[in-house]
């Protein structure tokens, strides 16, 4: 059925969105705050090495990406690739996934709500944080319960104000490396700066493993792809084409900045606490660049808080469906433009946490290390994906005309081996041991609440 170009799906959703709006939106994910703010303190770990580690990273995540495409467009009705984890793995795996994700997602909103609060006091020193949060939220949930075509659209400008800021970081960065700038500290912008007293481990293995996890983090936010596919406009041809172009587009803008950050100055001398965005415009002599800098990541942090919005909803939009409950029944409404809206709504309301939770200085650190352990539940979603990834090219949906992972055979395992030991590295580390430990504790606990769950079920019965 066709309406206005629009094609409408069987359960009222709407497939509004293009590829360019799918691919902003993978970009609005996985490249945020953790690159303009947070990228000094990960090339502090290891030096150029660590563009090593986000090519490697880089690349399984693409293997990831086509598994999740394969599936995808073996079933574009789908508006979940976590989906498949409950078809393929089994179901108590899949409502574990479902919901930690979920739930991952909320909190990664609330987050970036905080963040945008605390950006916008560098303007707006007075002005109450849990206001500015409601506004914002507000304002974007609004963006989702339009159209999928005004999402697609706001995602793209979001987006778009991103990657600018980066190809003029990358143009700047040229020209200064060209004309060999001296810097205030007495040296040069050159490649050098990269190959000089070069080490793989200038801080140590240990420091050089524990950048993994950071890296693996920062990709976070690609698989946003396989969310938008049930609302996308010709899925069968357009995913498959966003897959291939994103991973290529994000690693040019990851390995490209910072390649150029290292060659401007030397590492050593970048500061971990200040965005390394700001340091290279301010050595390019550009006094205003903490004015722009603080711009772009409120336009990150929105983007991020916009994608997070949209792929709650449809995440519990999915749960809802696949409940044989009652519960979940409210989270089935759709619109007439074709949005979910009440799993829409009330994934957006839960995020109405965050001010109350920056009212409260206490509740700030359990927000902290609650976030930790559920950004530690991704790896096993992810984990779990791949194995619904390999179950499904064992099953009978699989699709020998579709749009396969290249290799499976081995690029399957070595994915998951990959995931598996980053998520080993966490519990070597100080720092993300308790929460990886939490990760585990989810999964075990989840686990037996659902068992002692159906069989209780079984026994009414």
């Amino acid at each position: 059925m066709v309406n206005n170009e629009i094609e409408i799906n069987e359960d009222g959703t709407r497939r509004g969105l293009s590829n360019l709006a799918v691919q902003m939106i993978a970009f609005g994910g996985s490249i945020g705050t953790g690159l303009f703010l947070g990228a000094g303190s990960t090339i502090h770990k290891t030096g150029p090495s660590i563009l090593l580690i986000y090519l490697v990273i880089g690349i399984f995540f693409f293997f990831m990406m086509r598994a999740i495409g394969e599936m995808m467009y073996s079933d574009p009705q789908q508006h979940t690739f976590v989906s498949f984890i409950g078809k393929y793995v089994s179901p108590r795996f899949g409502i574990f996934a479902a919901w930690s994700y979920w739930a991952e997602l909320i909190l990664a909103g609330m987050a970036e709500l905080t963040a945008i609060s605390t950006y916008l006091k560098y303007w707006l020193p007075g002005a109450p944080s849990w206001l500015v949060q409601l506004v914002f939220l507000a304002v974007l949930t609004l963006v989702n319960l339009s159209m999928v075509r005004s999402f697609g659209r706001s995602e793209t400008f979001l987006s778009g104000i991103k990657i600018v800021a980066i190809l003029v970081l990358i143009l700047v960065g040229a020209y200064l490396i060209v004309t060999h700038h001296q810097n205030p500290a007495g040296t040069h912008a050159s490649l050098s700066n990269l190959s000089d007293g070069f080490s793989f481990f200038p801080n140590g293995f240990h420091s050089f493993i524990n950048a993994f996890p950071m890296v693996f983090f920062a990709f976070q936010g690609m698989e946003f792809v396989g969310i938008t596919t049930a609302e996308t406009k010709k899925p069968l041809k357009v995913l498959p084409r966003a897959v291939n172009q994103i991973i290529g587009r994000i690693l040019l803008f990851y390995i490209g900045s910072l390649f150029i950050i290292m060659a401007i100055t030397p590492w050593r001398s970048l500061s971990q606490s200040q965005s390394p965005f700001v340091q290279i415009f301010e050595l390019a002599g550009l006094p205003a660049a903490s004015q722009i800098i603080n711009l772009v990541v409120i336009a990150a942090a929105c983007s991020t808080l916009n994608s997070a919005i949209f792929s709650t909803g449809r995440h519990l939009y999915q749960l809802a469906q696949e409940s044989s409950g009652k519960t979940l029944k409210p989270f089935e409404t759709v619109s007439k433009s074709g949005i979910p809206y009440g799993s829409v709504l009330f994934s957006a309301g839960m995020m109405i946490l965050a001010p109350i939770i920056s009212s409260f200085n206490g509740l700030g650190t359990v927000f902290t290390f609650i976030a930790s352990i559920s950004s530690d539940i991704y790896i096993l979603v992810c984990i779990l994906t791949m194995v619904a990834h390999w179950k499904y090219r064992h099953s009978k949906d699989f699709r020998a005309d579709g749009f396969k992972m290249p290799h499976y055979k081995w690029t399957n395992p070595l994915t998951v081996a990959l995931f598996v030991g980053i998520f080993i590295t966490l519990f070597f580390n100080k720092e993300t041991i308790l929460p990886a430990v939490g990760a585990l504790i989810w999964l075990v606990g989840f686990n037996i609440i659902l068992s002692i769950t159906n069989r209780r079920k079984k026994l009414t019965t």
